[in-house]
């Protein structure tokens, strides 16, 4: 069966520089079956690419390669590693990338890629997601063990992902990341929300804005109506109906999200 690999980036949708990487992938494993996962990340967000990839990534297949580049400091001394996080591989620069990732599973593999023999042979400083990541999919899809990829490493770099916390009649948390309606998604979950009480018994409050209970579905609302709800991940999400909430509010990634019981 081939290899399946996906493409995560910062790079834009119409990019060439995501041909480039897939021109590469496939000149060295023609049999390769490519899959965009996503190439929306906001440019340098490596928060929003690491959320994109904790939700989509282990829906694939076991033994799916995901190959990710949000990568600000490319060129520069951080690792590029290839993980193995569950049922599913991983190459990425060790930037926090895969941190929510390994914080809901630990690692069972982290190399370090050093081993050039497996990287195009010409080289530059500024597309490393072409020059070393691609070919090294490449070469893992024609079966290369990923120990000649380089030495094991112990630890990733993570970045901080703070959890909702308890304060008076309710939970304080944060808004996780921004998706590309402009809803806003916060890091309270649906198993906290239930905890608090039932869903119209809740006050949600982001950026100013109070609003009364959840909706189950947008269109359980009218359009441009601000609405709390649960996304399709069982988050806390923000939204206008046929809107773009973040822009409304003017709400950015780590802004207070505030969950309360109404007296």
């Amino acid at each position: 069966m081939a290899a399946i690999i996906t493409l995560t980036s910062d790079f834009g949708p119409a990019s060439p520089y995501v041909a480039q990487m897939k021109g590469v992938i496939l000149s060295i494993c023609r049999e390769a079956t490519l899959i965009d996962l996503s190439h929306g990340v906001r440019p340098q967000n490596i928060r929003e690419g690491a959320v994109i990839l904790a939700d989509a990534a282990p829906r694939f297949p076991s033994g799916t390669l995901h190959v990710a580049v949000v990568d600000p400091g490319v060129g520069t001394a951080r690792r590029i590693v290839y993980v193995e996080i569950g049922a599913q591989r991983y190459l990425a620069p060790d930037n926090g990338l895969l941190s929510l990732l390994s914080s809901q599973e630990r690692p069972k593999q982290i190399r370090a890629l050093e081993n050039s023999q497996y990287w195009l042979v010409k080289q530059s400083a500024t597309f490393q997601g072409r020059d070393i990541l691609a070919p090294a999919a490449a070469h893992l899809a024609n079966g290369l063990d990923p120990n000649q990829l380089g030495p094991p490493r112990d630890e990733l770099v993570t970045l901080d992902w703070p959890q909702p916390r308890k304060v008076a009649r309710g939970l304080a948390g944060e808004v996780l990341y921004v998706d590309s309606f402009g809803n806003i998604i916060s890091n309270i979950t649906r198993e906290q929300l239930a905890a608090l009480g039932s869903p119209a018994s809740l006050s949600i409050e982001v950026a100013g804005r109070k609003l009364r209970g959840l909706v189950v579905s947008y269109g359980a609302a009218m359009t441009g109506e601000c609405v709390a709800l649960l996304d399709s991940q069982g988050r806390l999400e923000i939204a206008v109906v046929e809107g773009n909430a973040a822009r409304d509010l003017s709400v950015k990634s780590g802004e207070p999200v505030l969950v309360a019981t109404r007296r």
